[in-house]
């Protein structure tokens, strides 16, 4: 295996880049993306209302003013958007759950050279599944999603069901302090555990935003959890909701929305029903922890469409190739704290601590030579990952470029639906199958940020 180095890494990235996307990339993963029309999505460093008591400034995003922009794309249609650098630091387009070419995954080094203040950055691909996903850098992750960077995807499918009306919503927090100005993003005793908390708590950067929906209609509110951090247990009170998606594809059985748990990175699509009454308000909540968190409501408008769910149309599969069990090949992947000092000055943002560790090996993140890879994959061939959890925190596992099937958990039944993420519990041992049907090095890594900065990090090869 040739050795992995900046030096190396920039180069391919250099050379992917010269001969367009498709360049060493195979089947549908290509696509024909250049042809579609650009979409410009420039950082900038704003000023924004998310407190009480004033603006709040050094605020990030794309865009000129307020939350990023939600992004629309079409199943099987090509999509493009050139990244303009407008603020100090270098910075990166990760778009997360997205089956895409490697060279186009925006991870540092990994997949491309940075992209520097004043410089652009040309993304392009054909996205192979609808479904809700959201965009961010993996370049200073803390810093920049914690100030803001953190936008949703939403990519539609022609044949979807009709609903009467759709709601998105980014979940995220923000650590702020007196006067709604940022304090640090986070504090090492708490890296160490579950995560340095936000103290403002918002939906599309407001805190419980109201939104009119028909009233006996059907909506379908896409939600994003967009945060650094945050682990949520779902509720909705004075509606009926029923699960429809979560992470970006429908699940094998739908259910009503009864206290899901999922944790950052995860998405989740609910149907909601309505109520009759003009003025009835509907309340999404987050009743994990000691206070209970009223995050949106949507407020019944009209004439009542009388709208059954039961009628509802399934959504579409994604394409996403199942895996042959029988000659499947086992990756062990133990997620564990480390008492090892292994932490580096990283030019993308390391926190100089290393807390956690995958296999007992830590990884400070977006280093300039990464480690070799937590497992080299054939390309076509099926695995499954046999992941146990033995610290006694809970961790969304993120793998890039590739969906996995849910198998089984030693501690809960599960259906078995798609994903990109898993929230695994403390203690438990889960079984993931995938194929890997997408060439390059993929990320693999905790999605609270704190914890992939801090050694829960690594990836795979597939060739």
């Amino acid at each position: 295996m040739p050795t992995l180095t900046r030096r190396n890494l920039l180069k391919a990235s250099a050379v992917a880049g010269a001969y367009g996307v498709g360049f060493g990339i195979a089947g549908k993963f290509a696509g024909k993306a250049a042809a579609a029309e650009p979409l410009t999505l420039k950082t900038a460093k704003i000023e924004a209302s998310l407190a009480d008591g004033g603006k709040t400034r050094n605020v990030l995003t794309y865009g000129d003013a307020g939350m990023p922009p939600v992004v629309r794309m079409k199943k099987g249609e090509p999509f493009a958007a050139r990244l303009i650098n407008g603020i100090d630091d270098p910075t990166t387009i990760h778009w997360h759950g997205i089956r895409l070419p490697n060279a186009m995954d925006g991870v540092p080094f990994l997949t491309q050279p940075y992209v520097y203040t004043g410089d652009h950055f040309d993304y392009a691909f054909t996205p192979p599944d609808a479904g809700t996903f959201w965009y961010h850098p993996h370049c200073n992750t803390l810093e920049q999603m914690g100030h803001g960077m953190t936008g949703v995807i939403v990519v539609e499918n022609p044949k979807d069901p009709a609903f009467d009306s759709e709601v998105v919503l980014n979940l995220r927090d923000w650590r702020l302090g007196g006067e709604g100005q940022f304090i640090a993003q986070f504090r090492p005793r708490d890296a160490a555990k579950s995560g340095t908390y936000g103290t403002v708590r918002t939906a599309n950067w407001q805190q419980e935003p109201q939104y009119d929906a028909p009233s006996g209609g059907l909506v379908r509110l896409r939600i994003a959890i967009t945060d650094v951090t945050r682990i949520y247990s779902f509720r909705m009170d004075g509606a009926e909701a029923t699960v429809i998606a979560i992470d970006g594809n429908p699940v094998p059985q739908r259910f009503p929305l009864d206290l899901l748990q999922l944790g950052p990175g995860q998405r989740l699509e609910l149907a909601v029903r309505m109520p009759d009454s003009e003025g009835a308000v509907v309340k999404l909540e987050d009743i994990k922890g000691t206070n209970p968190k009223v995050l949106a409501t949507l407020r019944a408008v009209g004439a009542s469409l009388k709208r059954d769910v039961r009628d509802l149309a399934l959504l579409e599969d994604n394409p996403v190739q199942k895996a042959d069990l029988g000659s499947a090949t086992h990756i062990p992947l133990i997620l564990s704290s480390t008492a090892e000092n292994t932490a580096d000055n990283s030019i993308c943002g390391s926190l100089g601590y290393s807390f956690w560790a995958i296999n007992k090996v830590p990884w400070p993140g977006d280093t300039p030579d990464p480690m070799a890879p937590l497992a080299e994959l054939k390309l076509g061939k099926s695995y499954v990952i046999d992941m146990e959890n033995v610290t006694p925190h809970s961790h969304p596992i993120h793998l890039h470029g590739m969906s996995f099937t849910v198998l089984s958990s030693s501690t809960r039944q599960v259906q078995p639906f798609v994903s990109d993420t898993y929230l695994i519990q403390p203690d438990e041992k889960v079984q993931l199958a995938f194929v890997a049907d997408n060439p390059g090095d993929w990320l693999l890594h905790c999605h609270i940020i704190e914890h992939q900065k801090t050694g829960m990090t690594s990836y795979v090869r597939v060739a």
